[in-house]
């Protein structure tokens, strides 16, 4: 689990009408949903529980093909469990416990019977600080997944080609692909576990605060790359930072813990959120009135 107390990223507060203006220049650009990309993600009634302490509580949220949704809150809330729970990574912290369906195409992963392995190829995910094999090539890291989870492609080079294109590194490291990946700078790094990612064609993306260690310029590389996969899968992040949720999301939705679980506050549309949320606790959130 990611302790979100040590998230170096600072919570940015800013006037909301700015926002608003960033959001608004960023709507618009994509419709959800299709049937080739799938139904995307449905997360229903989930609770989460460490030992005896309820860490969660009955959060639903809908995750649309096409989409890319941004999880706001404090730290402590609770978006970084949730997240975990969209891939059943939740499950491998001692003591972690769950209730709750998350349908992945009208399917429960959670169901008896159902392949753990498949529904992490399936569902993928970028961590806060990138972890490449330190010990593979870039190429070999971008096609570790395919020979973890025993998949055969026709042609290697052009996936590993691909990947990188669409990470949005291939003219950075076209030249060098048999260098270590931990040659590569913090902000390539990360897009190269992005790439990683891709290599085994998942339909869903999450992002725990993938630009948290980052500075403005790769985190700027890394907007971008989310923009740019955004129109054939469903993305999911969870940030700290306002701007980058306006920037990048087509949909926030604000978790709050006060003092117990976390909960679900409000989910919208990204300008609505920052322009007129519904909730007073999310306006005094996102006006930086606290958190």
């Amino acid at each position: 689990m990611t302790d979100e107390s040590e998230n170096p990223e600072m919570e940015t507060h800013v006037q909301p009408s700015s926002l608003a203006g960033i959001a608004s220049a960023a709507e618009g650009k994509k419709t959800p949903g299709s049937s080739a990309l799938g139904v995307g993600l449905e997360a229903r009634n989930i609770h989460a529980w460490f030992g005896d302490k309820l860490a969660l509580r009955d959060v639903s949220l809908d995750f649309w093909a096409g989409t890319v949704t941004a999880l706001i809150g404090p730290s402590g809330c609770g978006k970084s469990t949730f997240i975990r729970t969209l891939n059943r990574m939740h499950e491998f912290i001692p003591t972690a416990a769950m209730a709750g369906e998350v349908l992945l195409n009208g399917t429960d992963i959670y169901a008896p019977g159902v392949d753990v392995t498949q529904i992490r190829l399936k569902v993928g995910m970028v961590f806060q600080k990138p972890n490449p094999f330190p010990s593979m090539t870039i190429a070999e890291n971008v096609l570790a997944g395919l020979k973890l989870a025993n998949l055969k492609v026709e042609n290697k080079d052009d996936l590993l080609q691909e990947c990188l294109e669409r990470a949005g590194l291939w003219n950075e490291v076209k030249d060098r692909l048999n260098a270590h990946g931990g040659s590569l700078s913090g902000g390539q790094q990360q897009r190269l576990c992005i790439a990683r990612s891709l290599a085994v064609r998942p339909q869903v993306l999450l992002m725990d605060e993938p630009c948290s260690a980052l500075d403005p310029g790769s985190t700027l590389k890394v907007e971008e790359t989310i923009s740019h996969l955004s129109s054939s899968m469903t993305i999911i992040i969870v940030t700290h930072n306002m701007q980058q949720a306006a920037r990048v999301s087509d949909y926030t939705a604000f978790f709050l813990s006060d003092g117990g679980p976390g909960e679900l506050v409000e989910v919208g549309h990204t300008n609505e959120i920052f322009s007129r949320p519904k909730d007073s606790r999310t306006e005094n959130y996102v006006t930086g009135r606290f958190g």
